[in-house]
């Protein structure tokens, strides 16, 4: 057999073989790209003229969503690494510039604790909160409030007559 054939299909088995035997680090971390991705997506295809954009006034703006996402990457993924973070970039960024920047180096931050996790490091207990849970709690919560947060994205996109990535929109 080729090599090159060879070699991809040992590459290919060497992953099947990771998510059989960490099946749950790698669904976390697969949920994880999903949903920041498609929110990555949404902001870079909302004009920036729309980032300061709120539906009613008691809501946060487009801009502070994607502001707020970023933050809380970076407890969420700082509190599973053993760290705390406290950014503020909700408050103190404005341009799409600045806010995708921002979320965009929270989710390389994110990345550093969610790419080496394996499901016998995720179980390990940490302080959460003045509680405990397990770093995969952890991530899984952070999955789960982007994921909360790309519902209210969704929402701004369609107000302003754009198509989600998730459903197609931006491609």
């Amino acid at each position: 057999m080729n090599r090159c054939v060879c070699l991809i299909l040992t590459i290919a088995f060497a992953g099947a073989l990771h998510a059989q035997t960490n099946p749950l680090s790698t669904e976390t971390k697969a949920s994880f790209r999903e949903v920041i991705d498609n929110i990555v997506k949404s902001g870079e295809m909302m004009p920036e003229i729309n980032f300061d954009y709120k539906p009613v006034p008691t809501v946060r703006s487009f801009g502070e969503i994607l502001g707020h996402v970023a933050d809380y990457n970076y407890i969420f993924c700082g509190l599973a690494k053993g760290e705390q973070n406290m950014p503020d970039n909700e408050k103190n960024r404005h341009t799409k510039a600045d806010l995708l920047a921002a979320l965009r180096r929270s989710i390389q931050y994110c990345y550093t604790v969610y790419n080496p996790m394996n499901d016998a490091d995720g179980v390990q207990m940490m302080k959460f909160f003045g509680g405990t849970r397990s770093k995969l709690g952890i991530l899984n919560l952070n999955v789960a409030h982007d994921n909360e947060h790309y519902g209210n994205v969704v929402t701004y996109l369609r107000l302003k007559g754009l198509v989600p990535p998730s459903t197609g929109g931006g491609q």
